[in-house]
């Protein structure tokens, strides 16, 4: 008989594969596009050591440049989630917690002792954030229906809005590349981290990662 953390460890990574196999398929792209066509992705940010250019499922085989852009910025965005999953996640495991929530605990467990009240909050922010975290002049997702004019987006990905800039339109072409494939490299290892942080907790073992409390 398997035992169940076994068990549940298959299931969580099972459902990983599918969710990442649906999140990155390539969109269906009607034969009348203008897309370009056979561009050369392997100079494209992301395919950099050690790897280069890997794309072991073909889905940019065709060398659809949109379709390439697209993939790379659903990567980007769960670069970023992911990133402050693993932040929370040490965070919640080390302690820390709002008053009033000392006695909830972290990781999985969190889910079956959350409030409603505290449901909602969550719900309300996570709304809030993915309503501001978007291209304002391509405005509401993506759907092009305001009258801002032409957006200041440099890729996609880009949330400044000409609004906040942190000295960004001071660097060169070279040292902006630079910076998005750090970032784009650092999404890829918290992506990893949290599936792995997510699989140890069910096998039980995580303790062995993460002392409590550090």
């Amino acid at each position: 008989k398997i035992p169940t953390n076994i068990s549940n460890m298959k299931s969580v990574i099972f459902a990983a594969a599918v969710a990442s196999a649906a999140a990155f398929a390539p969109a269906k792209v009607a034969q009348s596009s203008t897309t370009a066509l056979n561009a050369d992705l392997s100079k494209e940010l992301g395919a950099q050591a050690p790897l280069g250019f890997f794309d072991p499922l073909g889905l940019v085989a065709d060398g659809d440049k949109d379709n390439f852009d697209r993939l790379r910025w659903v990567e980007l965005k769960h670069g970023r989630i992911a990133m402050l999953g693993v932040v929370g996640y040490l965070v919640t495991y080390a302690g820390v917690r709002f008053p009033g929530a000392e006695d909830i605990p972290s990781g999985f467990a969190a889910l079956d002792n959350l409030p409603g009240m505290v449901w909602a909050q969550m719900i309300a922010t996570w709304t809030m954030m993915e309503a501001a975290n978007q291209d304002q002049y391509a405005g509401p997702w993506g759907t092009n229906q305001n009258a801002l004019g032409e957006s200041p987006a440099e890729f996609k990905g880009d949330f400044r809005n000409g609004f906040i800039d942190f000295g960004w339109d001071k660097l060169s072409d070279d040292q902006k590349m630079r910076k998005r494939a750090v970032e784009l490299n650092q999404g890829r290892a918290a992506q990893m981290g949290i599936l792995g942080l997510m699989v140890h907790e069910k096998l039980g073992n995580v303790d062995q990662l993460l002392p409590p409390h550090f």
